[in-house]
């Protein structure tokens, strides 16, 4: 039997529709193949109801990004992988010299934050794009297990399909997830660098006021649709070299058909495009300057008669033939700061950068 990164790395060149995905704290990477025909393709979130497998979704719908779901014929289970000698722990820390805001950033960012200035419960997410040329020899098998190994706290999940071509990422944020009748989502927002390794406790108005937004989102969004739900939190969590503060709320759902409209209502939350969410979306497809397609939708496993978990394509990066995209941003109020927000995407952005490094 080939190893797992060998498997992987055949699957896409034979052109297989593939995914492989591990939740926080799995000892099991589950893998899905769909070597006939191309993934089905969905032009709304509410097509999702009774649909059955893995599902990648957009930051915003439209004819070129449609939703795709890959029908698997084949279902299975890899056993983790002892990690490299040579890797580095989660634990480690990278040297945090970042460079200086760039000139389009920093442009953008007073575009975003000029409108939040004297608007308190608005907020907007400001994110960018990087390319990283790729070297001859990249293995994404071998990248992929690295974060598995790696990223022990967060979704990893690879997905290459013939309509979205290849994305990986190490996502903390749960969109949706649960079974029957119970169901868990979160509210995460507000962001910090690790603090000598540690979960930092201390937490300013911004970020605290920042959270709170999301949470009360998630919670009106809930009790449109007459759902009473527990909420928990909040409280700090870390997520690769970064700790955010998060809100558990847990509640049940009596009638199954009701996943699709609550994915609606809940995508895109405001920890990835703002509050209010129609002036938000408009706001950063007018002014982010780029297309995100498939970052800050939604990725993972779905079954009406089984479990599901969908979370947000957060920490990801589309792997092309030449390049890597990589993804990151940030959520802005009126009292947000240039290099604090800059920074920010510096560290969310080595969550990729750091595998690609090892990999090479």
């Amino acid at each position: 039997m080939d190893p797992i990164d060998q498997t992987i790395d055949n699957y896409i060149a034979a052109g297989y529709a593939f995914a492989a995905w591990i939740g926080p704290g799995e000892q099991q990477i589950h893998y899905a193949i769909q070597r006939q025909g191309h993934p089905r393709e969905l032009p709304a979130i509410a097509e999702l109801k009774g649909v059955r497998g893995f599902v990648m979704a957009p930051f915003q719908l439209s004819e070129a990004h449609p939703i795709v779901v890959l029908e698997p014929e084949e279902l299975g289970e890899w056993a983790v992988p002892a990690p490299s000698a040579a890797a580095d722990k989660e634990a480690s820390v990278l040297e945090h010299t970042f460079p200086v805001p760039e000139v389009d950033y920093a442009q953008r960012f007073a575009n975003f934050t000029q409108p939040l200035l004297h608007h308190p419960d608005r907020k907007l997410v400001l994110s960018r794009k990087q390319l990283i040329p790729r070297q001859e020899g990249f293995s994404i098998g071998k990248s992929f297990l690295a974060a598995v190994t790696r990223y022990i706290r967060s979704f990893v999940y690879l997905c290459h399909t013939p309509q979205t071509g290849t994305w990986m990422g190490s996502t903390p944020e749960i969109l949706l997830s649960g079974k029957q009748c119970d169901w868990h989502t979160v509210a995460l927002a507000g962001t910090q660098p690790l603090s000598n390794g540690k979960v930092e406790e201390q937490w300013n108005p911004k970020n605290r006021h920042e959270q709170r937004l999301v949470a009360q989102y998630i919670h009106d969004q809930l009790q449109t649709l007459g759902i009473e739900g527990k909420e928990q939190g909040p409280y700090p969590v870390r997520a690769g070299e970064v700790c955010h503060l998060k809100s558990d709320f847990y509640f049940s759902l009596p009638d199954p058909a009701l996943v699709g409209e609550l994915l609606e209502r809940l995508h895109p939350t405001p920890a990835v495009c703002g509050l209010p969410k129609a002036w938000a979306l408009r706001f950063i497809q007018a002014a982010e300057g780029y297309d995100r397609t498939y970052y800050s939708g939604f990725i993972g496993w779905l079954d009406p008669k089984g479990h599901s978990d969908l979370y947000v394509n957060l920490r990801c990066m589309q792997i092309k033939p030449t390049h890597f995209e990589l993804y990151a941003g940030g959520g802005l109020l009126g009292a947000s700061q240039l290099t604090e927000e800059w920074q920010e995407t510096e560290i969310k952005l080595n969550t990729m950068r750091r595998l690609i490094r090892q990999t090479c």
